[in-house]
Order: structure tokens, then sequence, then C-alpha cells
């Protein structure tokens, strides 16, 4: 099994990455996380002013996917998530949408009992499970751009539906594609208004492959049951509408649906979603039913 430890870290994703490991199209490979903080909070007492913010979001990798090329696109199916039995979620002081609130930080370590997070005494709810920042390098154009943040070519997407099953499509923007992932969630809420879904150190299993003669507008998911565009903008109705129209577009040419046909059918069957609005682009998914059956490639 071909394996990225934890060690091999990367705080932007850029073209100028070294790859840490080559595959061919069609591997499968495991990337081994750490937590969104590094492993820099390890009790609810760790003060925010003593943590190093230049090693928070690590993203491991990256990889290289041979084959893949400029313009191509990178399928990452994520076969496994697997979770440490703690995490970190935390909110307070200029984080968050409620950051004006508070006047100091908190943080709470919580525990992961049998794929429930106990919460409290007397609250508990089931985990589920995602990876917050998973990207390719963007293109020499573009410079780098911090793991923290969200873009066309992925990053700290905070997307719950990126989970067990699902297929995320990426852009190729760099020879090999240079893939890299972190920021693992036990739990987090649509918005993530607090900053911080429940923070976890764990493991990824995915699936690369490499789509050739297909066009990318945005990001897409597709799982067993939707399917998905994704899009991030300061503005969050500038976002809606790159994702919408990057839906249109897929339907118009994928499946030979009319504009008309394509816009009606998202209104009866599709959602507008928040995935995260703390970032510093936001993040909305369009998601669709998957009328066509079970589909997880651009075709």
């Amino acid at each position: 099994m071909n394996i990225i430890t934890n060690d091999k870290s990367i705080y932007a994703m850029s073209a100028a990455n070294a790859p840490v490991l080559t595959v061919l199209a069609g591997s499968r490979v495991i990337f081994e996380t750490k937590d969104c903080f590094g492993g820099q909070i390890t009790c609810e007492t760790d003060a925010f002013d003593g943590l190093d913010w230049g090693r928070i979001n690590p993203a491991t990798g990256p990889l290289y996917v041979e084959g893949a090329e400029i313009g191509d696109i990178l399928s990452v199916t994520i076969e496994k998530i697997e979770i440490a039995d703690k995490g970190v979620v935390a909110c307070g002081q200029d984080m968050g949408t409620l950051g004006h609130l508070f006047d100091q930080n908190h943080i709470k370590i919580l525990s992961i009992v049998e794929d429930k997070v106990i919460f409290s005494d007397d609250i508990s709810f089931p985990i589920n499970k995602m990876v917050g920042v998973i990207g390719t390098a963007p293109a020499v154009s573009e410079g780098e751009i911090s793991c923290g943040t969200p873009c066309l070519h992925g990053g700290n997407l905070d997307c719950k539906k990126i989970t067990e099953g699902a297929t995320l499509l990426l852009p190729v923007n760099v020879s090999g594609a240079l893939l890299a992932m972190g920021d693992l969630h036990a739990a987090m809420g649509d918005g993530e208004i607090g900053v911080s879904g429940l923070e976890v150190a764990g493991r990824v299993t995915v699936t690369v492959d490499v789509i050739k003669g297909k066009k990318l507008q945005t990001p897409m998911i597709f799982d067993d049951t939707h399917i998905m565009t994704i899009a991030s903008h300061e503005d969050l109705d500038m976002a809606v509408d790159i994702a919408t129209e990057s839906m249109v577009k897929y339907l118009m040419e994928e499946k030979g649906m009319t504009l008309a046909d394509a816009t009606m059918l998202i209104s009866l069957a599709g959602n507008v979603c928040i995935c995260q609005v703390v970032d510093p682009k936001k993040t909305i998914r369009v998601e669709v039913k998957n009328c066509y059956g079970k589909n997880k490639k651009a075709t």
C-alpha cells in the first residue's frame, strides 16, 4: 500500500511543492493527517496566543499522479476515513460568525465513543467523518495558496459531503496534479459557524484516477444520491451564482439538457447549501438528486 505519513506536511498548495510520492493513475493511497492545529492543542487550558499560526491547517502531501496533465481532471474517491478517539473544537473572540460576542477563547476536547461525539454528560450525537482540506496545486501563475483558503483548486472547502463513498473531481493545473489533504473532522455542521469542526488526526484512504477530455468548471462531488458543484468566493451571493452556473453547464454539456430544463431540474430536485462561512472565502455547494443513477465520473 502507498502511504504518505503525516510528517510530510505543507501549509500552502503550490506548483513549487516537491512531490513526496509518485503513483500511477488508478492507485490507492493512504494519507496520514494531523488535526488542523497540527497537534498543538493538548488540553482545554491551552492558550491561543501560544499557538504557532503558521502551522495551522497542515495538509499531507503532495502526491504526484503519473499521466495527470494540465487541463485534465483528477478523480479522488474517498474509500475510508479513520479518525482518532478524541478531537478539539474551539470558538472565541474574532472567530467565526459570533466572534464579536466573545471576550475570550474557549476550547473543548471531546471523546468519540462508539461512533458518537460525547459533547457533555447529557448531549451526544453521531459522528460525520469528512475531509476539510483537499486540493491540487493551483496554476503556476497563481503562486501559492494557503491550505486555509478554498478556491477552484480545492483547498479548505470544509464540505461535509467529502466523505466515505464520495468521489471528488479537482482540476489538474500542473503536471502530476500534486494532491494534498488534511483537516479531518469527526463532526461538522453546514456553515462551521464557530470556526472549527471537531478537529481530529487520522488516515484517509483514496483511489486516484485521471479523466481526460472533459471540462471542469468548479470542483465537483459525486455520491450514490447526488451530483454536487462547489464554489468559493469572498461574497456568498457570488459563490451561489458560480456553483449554480457550474451545475447548469454540467447538465447541459454532459447530460444534453437545455438551459431551461437544467434550470428547472435544479429548482425541483436541487439544493443550495452552505459548506462554510468562516474562511477567507465562503464555500457553497449546489446538489442535485442523481436522477441518472450512480455516477462517479464526469460522463
